[in-house]
């Protein structure tokens, strides 16, 4: 097999991706839908014209964000810092209540086409770095063999990269219709952003105090880490897999269940005409 696999390194590897699917289906549904509300002031034929260069922005930042993405899988910084973003966004969204038809989308750069592509690109990149991050996050659930095979890693995490344009282009107004049916996804979408970004966080902070080996070769701690308390090392940092794969589980199973107070989403109303934010 490829990169040295063997069979049982199959079944990881195919769940992480699934959970990209899963999360990066939901997460675009929901981007689409801020895209959608960004350009919705603009003449339709012009509404069309933005979201083609939104589509456009996505490729360029999401290849720029997955040259970012092999240092993520080698500096334990980066992924403290990544982790800790997945948590910051998910408590904006929900301290904003959730809200997209917020001023501050509408009216960044004005209102008028340019300044709104701008807008639709500067989401482009915020949407870029989550979706690069949640696969990243993803990867530190699997075995530590397949951590540390940095060329295995790179593609699941370009495969989360492709993932994240294919669903915004494509399937976007699938899931919006999903998420406008099952009210509670919305929340829970970032709910396991948070709970991802913890992952992240905790994996980073492992590999801080105890490194992961590079090509078999065990790695010694950095020199600072020596002051440090050693109840704080040894602290169990990282999340369990099984912990973290329930938790999921559980987050997911909760969104299908939990209906909002009194909630009008029909997020379908908010869509131009184009066919959503995927045209």
């Amino acid at each position: 097999m490829p990169w040295g696999l063997t069979a049982a390194d199959i079944l990881p590897i195919v769940l992480t991706i699934g959970w990209l699917v899963i999360l990066e289906g939901l997460l675009s549904g929901d981007n689409a839908l801020v895209l959608a509300v960004m350009v919705r002031h603009l003449p339709k034929p012009q509404q069309k014209k933005a979201l083609r260069y939104g589509i456009i922005g996505a490729f360029v930042f999401r290849a720029i964000a997955l040259v970012f993405a092999s240092y993520l899988l080698r500096y334990w910084e980066l992924e403290v810092l990544g982790g800790l973003y997945l948590i910051f966004l998910a408590i904006r969204h929900f301290l904003s209540g959730g809200d997209h038809d917020n001023p501050e989308a509408k009216e960044a750069f004005g209102k008028g086409f340019w300044g709104t592509v701008i807008s639709v690109e500067l989401a482009d990149i915020a949407f870029s770095i989550d979706s690069i991050l949640a696969a990243v996050a993803l990867i530190t659930s699997m075995p530590d063999n397949l951590q540390n095979n940095h060329n295995l890693a790179l593609t699941i995490v370009y495969i989360g990269c492709i993932l994240g344009i294919v669903m915004m282009r494509y399937v976007a107004t699938f899931f919006i219709k999903l998420l406008d049916r099952f009210e509670g996804l919305a929340a829970g979408s970032y709910i396991l952003v948070a709970w991802i970004g913890l992952k992240l966080t905790g994996s980073g902070l492992k590999h801080a105090f105890h490194p992961p080996k590079i090509n078999n070769v065990e790695q010694s701690p950095e020199a600072w880490t020596r002051f440090v308390p050693k109840g704080i090392r040894d602290f169990p940092w990282e999340m369990h897999d099984l912990v973290f794969w329930g938790g999921m589980v559980l987050i997911v199973i909760a969104s299908l269940i939990y209906r909002p107070r009194g909630g009008k989403s029909k997020l379908e109303g908010k869509l131009v005409d184009s066919g959503g934010a995927s045209t």
